[in-house]
């Protein structure tokens, strides 16, 4: 039996059958007018098993099941011939010998050689065929009614299909996509990245997910928009690769809010390290450097905190701003190494700056000032010298803000925040933070200015009431040093005196009232004069002690204090010593050997309900009485019998003079900044006179 060549058979009746038959084997059989099977294709070998030698010539009925009824088969054969084409379910024979229900198409086709009809049959196995048509459906169902965008691409990462949802995301119709790479049709995302993903999926045939695609579409041209990817290698049934098929979800929303989140919790990071790491001295500059580099990088990328010139001076801050603002570079991060900080006047310049200017803008309004898109055109007519602003916008500063420093109704300066990194302009919530770092400092910053204005009363105070000449009797040289400590919270109630007596005697006294600040300086100051008035009574020196007690409990709040007495007559070298909490007085003989004097120690004064005792001693012609507070002695993690101990060593050092002892005691005792404020009294007494 002749085969009909394959070219003889329409293809456009393979269409018709249906575009899932794309995607299911398929056999293709060809029959005579009569029946008589004249094509047999590898399909349809596969399906049915027979071989084409074993089916050519028979009659297609042949091949139905034994116990079927042969008469459908024919009669839809009869159909096909002599209608326009019929499909239906028909049982087979497997050449196994089992059944195989199939679902086939017919239609006649004219035979171009021999004239007749031609019959071209389409068979499948009618399971697979459901199976194909249900998927199909539902393929079709999700692609065009999915809210995720959908793509097909090629091997070439070109368009094949899209659906609604992906239209309606990158505002283009599929006739734009179709044949056209990523990178044709949206040129503002990070299309190259993503294609840069495809191509790894096309090569592994391994999946991406939530790859992210970032940028603006023509659907939305004003917004920066997220979305999240994700990347499948389609393959054949020989596992090569034909395509991709792509799926998006907008997630610009969840995105932000994530954002948010996170900036949220860095944000309360950031403030939480503000309140350990600003304000840690009572420093202005300290405490406005601490402002500058807690910001930088968190917040900012430069920043600069200004104060009045008035604040930094001590000055009167006066009622407020008029005609512009005299401001005073405390703090600066980074100090170096940025071009922006080139670029930005250094520490402890004094800017000038117009009312019309940001910054007094700021400090005027006491609120933020903010440019979120920093332009020269801006802010050049405000500024004092244009010619910053430039070089800022040359050196990528794109948004700044000016946050005023208040704190308790007072306005104290600004501290301005710079961004040049390619993150956005600073948002509401950054520049809320940034006013929340500066409120922050203004507070710590305005603790400063208060407790200098209290230390520098309180060091006025304290120095008025030390003794501002001494004239001791003849056969005492006096040699003495007040030395304040170095925190401006350590002024205290240190101070000495040398008080003539009757007979050529002195009072040689030393004490400290225990506190620091203005009400210390006040309480040595009552204590001095107290003391210079009873010494001229010529009252013992317990009975002194004892009228000094009753001085201090007679004040609204009792403070404590340590007192140490000396009553010397040069002519005899006679002393009596009484003592009350403070350290213990020391000896300087003819002969350089030093020590300590061993008198009882007392409690201080303010305690009340104890007696005082006095001790009497005789010293050498030349001997020298060395009387001190705690400052000198006393230092971190060092005992204090050590202390006393280097005292009396370097005591027994050779010294040209008075003077130069005391300048001794401070150097070798105190090298560096007294934790402590120190006094110190040495006298020469010199039997005769």
């Amino acid at each position: 039996m002749e085969q009909v060549p394959f070219e003889e058979v329409t293809t456009g009746a393979a269409r018709d059958a249906g575009g899932w038959l794309g995607a299911l084997p398929v056999a293709v059989v060809a029959t005579s007018s009569d029946g008589r099977i004249v094509r047999w294709d590898p399909a349809a070998e596969d399906l049915l098993g027979y071989p084409p030698h074993e089916v050519l010539g028979r009659h297609i009925a042949d091949l139905l099941h034994p116990d079927a009824d042969r008469s459908l088969g024919r009669s839809l054969w009869e159909s096909a011939v002599t209608g326009r084409g019929v499909m239906g379910m028909v049982t087979a024979w497997h050449s196994e010998g089992h059944p195989l229900e199939l679902e086939i198409w017919a239609a006649p086709v004219p035979a171009r050689h021999r004239g007749g009809t031609t019959v071209l049959v389409f068979a499948a196995d009618s399971h697979a065929a459901r199976r194909i048509r249900g998927s199909s459906a539902v393929w079709d169902g999700l692609f065009s009614r999915s809210p995720v965008g959908i793509a097909v691409l090629d091997t070439k990462l070109r368009f094949l299909r899209v659906n609604p949802a992906l239209e309606a995301m990158n505002g283009l119709p599929q006739a734009a996509h179709i044949g056209r790479r990523l990178v044709e049709i949206l040129p503002d995302v990070n299309a190259a990245d993503m294609e840069g993903a495809m191509r790894r999926v096309l090569e592994s045939g391994e999946p991406v997910l939530d790859s992210r695609r970032t940028g603006r579409t023509p659907a939305d041209p004003d917004h920066d928009r997220v979305w999240s990817g994700s990347y499948v290698r389609l393959e054949d049934a020989d596992g090569r690769p034909i395509g991709l098929a792509a799926s998006l979800i907008d997630i610009t929303v969840q995105q932000q809010a994530q954002l948010e989140a996170e900036a949220g919790r860095r944000h309360l990071a950031l403030i939480n390290e503000a309140s350990v790491k600003i304000g840690t001295t009572l420093d202005l500059e300290r405490t406005a450097q601490e402002l500058a580099d807690i910001a930088v990088p968190d917040l900012a990328d430069a920043v600069t905190v200004d104060v009045l010139d008035a604040l930094v001076a001590g000055g009167d801050l006066g009622p407020g701003l008029v005609g512009g603002a005299e401001l005073r570079r405390v703090g600066k991060a980074p100090s170096t190494g940025s071009q922006v900080a080139t670029v930005l006047a250094p520490l402890g310049h004094t800017l000038t700056f117009p009312a019309a200017a940001p910054y007094a803008r700021a400090l005027a309004d006491r609120q933020p000032y903010v440019v979120a898109d920093f332009d020269e055109q801006t802010i050049a007519p405000a500024a004092r010298h244009p010619a910053v602003p430039a070089r800022l916008l040359e050196q990528g500063v794109h948004s700044f803000v000016m946050a005023p420093l208040l704190a308790r109704g007072v306005v104290l300066g600004a501290a301005t925040f710079y961004r040049t990194r390619p993150v956005g302009p600073f948002t509401e919530n950054e520049v809320a933070l940034a006013r929340e770092l500066a409120a922050r400092a203004a507070v710590c910053v305005d603790n400063a200015r208060l407790y200098h204005r209290e230390h520098d009363t309180a060091a006025v105070l304290q120095r008025s009431m030390l003794p501002q000449h001494i004239a001791p009797p003849p056969g005492i040289e006096i040699a003495h040093r007040y030395l304040p400590a170095s925190d401006v919270n350590e002024v205290g109630g240190d101070w000495y005196d040398v008080v003539p007596l009757k007979g050529g005697r002195a009072a040689l006294v030393i004490g400290d009232v225990m506190g620091h600040g203005t009400a210390a300086a006040a309480v040595m100051g009552r204590l001095s004069a107290s003391v210079r008035a009873l010494a001229r009574l010529d009252l013992a020196p317990e009975e002194l002690l004892y009228h000094l007690e009753a001085a201090l409990q007679d004040l609204a709040e009792p403070m404590l204090a340590t007192f140490l007495c000396i009553v010397v007559d040069p002519a005899t070298g006679h002393c009596r010593i009484t003592r009350a909490g403070h350290p213990p007085p020391a000896i300087v003989t003819a002969d350089g050997a030093a020590r300590l004097v061993d008198v009882p120690p007392g409690v201080p004064l303010g305690v009340g309900g104890t007696r005082f005792t006095t001790t009497d001693l005789a010293l050498p012609p030349g001997s020298l009485l060395v009387l001190y507070t705690d400052g000198l002695i006393e230092a971190r993690g060092c005992d204090i019998d050590e202390r006393l101990t280097e005292l009396t060593h370097v005591l027994a050092q050779p010294t040209p003079s008075l003077t130069a002892l005391c300048d001794s005691l401070l150097t070798h005792l105190v090298p560096t900044a007294a934790d402590d404020d120190i006094a110190l009294l040495i006298a020469r007494i010199s039997a005769g006179g």
